[in-house]
């Protein structure tokens, strides 16, 4: 059998189980914001991805106690500023690994009440190979959808690596104030 035989197979199995997979529900809204907010990065429509984003998750985490010492004005804007450095920072080096994009295959979300994690595996074809990266998403769910929280990559969770090396060091030598104040100055720069 040929190549493109096995190819074409593949494909025609494939649009086959596209019915068996809207058959659950419960799974299709989980993943889905994971696609749309990696298709909507890939594309440039930063705006549509960070929509899907959990930001007071995000900043329960990030902020840990010092969370709900916040006030609503300093939660909201804490949220905005880190979505909009986000934006900035993370998203373009997203898109410059897509650009070699080959394909991303998702497993089955694992959900657990109002918690649930998506895995994928994202193949880039470089010239000379394919190298292959696994991602694994962290959703909650909120009043009406499913918010993407946290990636871990190559085992490393973004959002901890951004609380222990940036945000806690700030909280612990000026609290909000300086933290907000340099979120501000990082955001005017880019």
């Amino acid at each position: 059998m040929n190549a493109r035989f096995r190819t074409l197979s593949f494909l025609a199995a494939l649009s086959l189980a596209v019915p068996a997979l809207a058959a659950a529900p419960k799974e299709d809204a989980v993943a889905k914001p994971v696609k749309t907010v990696v298709q909507s990065v890939r594309y440039e429509r930063d705006a549509a991805a960070l929509k899907l984003f959990g930001g007071e998750e995000q900043g329960k985490f990030l902020l840990g106690e010092s969370w709900a010492k916040g006030t609503d004005e300093q939660r909201k804007e804490f949220v905005t500023l880190f979505h909009g450095l986000f934006a900035k920072i993370a998203f373009p080096r997203v898109r410059e690994n897509f650009k070699n994009l080959d394909s991303i295959t998702y497993e089955p979300a694992q959900v657990t009440g109002g918690d649930a994690t998506v895995d994928s595996t994202v193949f880039i074809k470089h010239p000379l190979k394919t190298q292959e990266m696994k991602l694994k998403y962290r959703l909650v769910k909120d009043a009406t959808s499913w918010k993407v929280v946290d990636v871990t990559v190559l085992g490393s969770s973004m959002l901890q690596d951004i609380r222990d090396t940036q945000v806690q060091p700030l909280l612990q030598q000026g609290g909000w104030d300086l933290l907000l104040g340099r979120m501000r100055q990082e955001l005017a720069k880019k």
